[in-house]
């Protein structure tokens, strides 16, 4: 399936067999079409219709795509006008952490979940302090590992304050902070990032796929929402050697 546009040719493959969501699929593809300089320099974007037919999916699919990128500040869509790229940003520390998913689909990148496991669990001492709860209180704990290629690339376990009153059945293969928006309410407004190098103990190296005391990087967070609430205390691991973490600062001008 093919979709033209003004000054290039870019083919596009939507396939149902991946188990990738075709929404998803979707949105890939239309992050990767909006790079070409026309869409940036303001051109409009084909309407709804015209990408369901070129991509051979139903208009409410196409629909779902868009509005996530919508969400996501990257498109602007006015009616009767139509969707066009919005003026580039620097991104806040927000935007880059509340979803891999999203910023790995940004690079045509599909991020697979390999195990996913929820779990009750008395909280430690050092979670109880960072959810400012008390000391061995029962919290919702969720550990996922995630990676792309078909190589794992991170493991990631979160604890969540109890307030939150997740149930366990919520579907933790999607954006972790849409769930929580969906299941209570609860939006993330600022994080505390902390980073450390560390090797991989004997469970890691299983899971990651490395060599028992290969060095990985530790990310530590805790997430707030917008009344400086504690909402998730996590320790994510990343395998060094497959992904690269990179901070961008701007300094604030008087």
């Amino acid at each position: 399936m093919e979709i033209r546009t003004r000054n290039k040719l870019k083919v596009l493959e939507l396939d149902s067999a991946t188990g990738v969501p075709l929404h998803r699929q979707a949105e890939i593809h239309l992050r990767s079409l909006i790079n070409g300089q026309e869409f940036q320099d303001g051109a409009l974007l084909p309407n709804e219709l015209t990408l369901a037919n070129e991509f051979g999916v139903s208009r409410g699919t196409v629909r779902a795509a868009l509005s996530r990128m919508v969400q996501d500040g990257i498109l602007d869509r006015r009616a009767g006008v139509g969707t066009r790229v919005r003026p580039r940003k620097v991104e806040s520390g927000v935007t880059a952490w509340r979803s891999l998913t999203r910023e790995m689909a940004g690079k045509g990148v599909i991020v697979e979940n390999f195990a996913l496991e929820t779990s009750r669990v008395a909280a430690s001492k050092i979670v109880a302090q960072a959810l400012r709860i008390d000391a061995k209180a029962t919290v919702f704990r969720l550990d996922r590992l995630r990676g792309w290629d078909g190589m794992p690339v991170l493991h990631s376990r979160s604890w969540f304050h109890p307030r939150l009153a997740l149930k366990g059945t919520e579907d933790f293969s999607q954006p972790i902070y849409e769930v929580l928006k969906v299941a209570s309410g609860t939006s993330p407004h600022h994080a505390r990032e902390e980073f450390s190098a560390v090797a991989s103990n004997a469970q890691l190296a299983k899971q990651l796929q490395v060599k028992i005391g290969e060095p990985l990087l530790l990310r530590r967070h805790t997430v707030y929402d917008d009344g400086d609430r504690p909402v998730e205390v996590a320790e994510v691991h990343y395998v060094s050697s497959r992904f690269q973490l990179t901070l961008d600062l701007k300094r604030d001008l008087p």
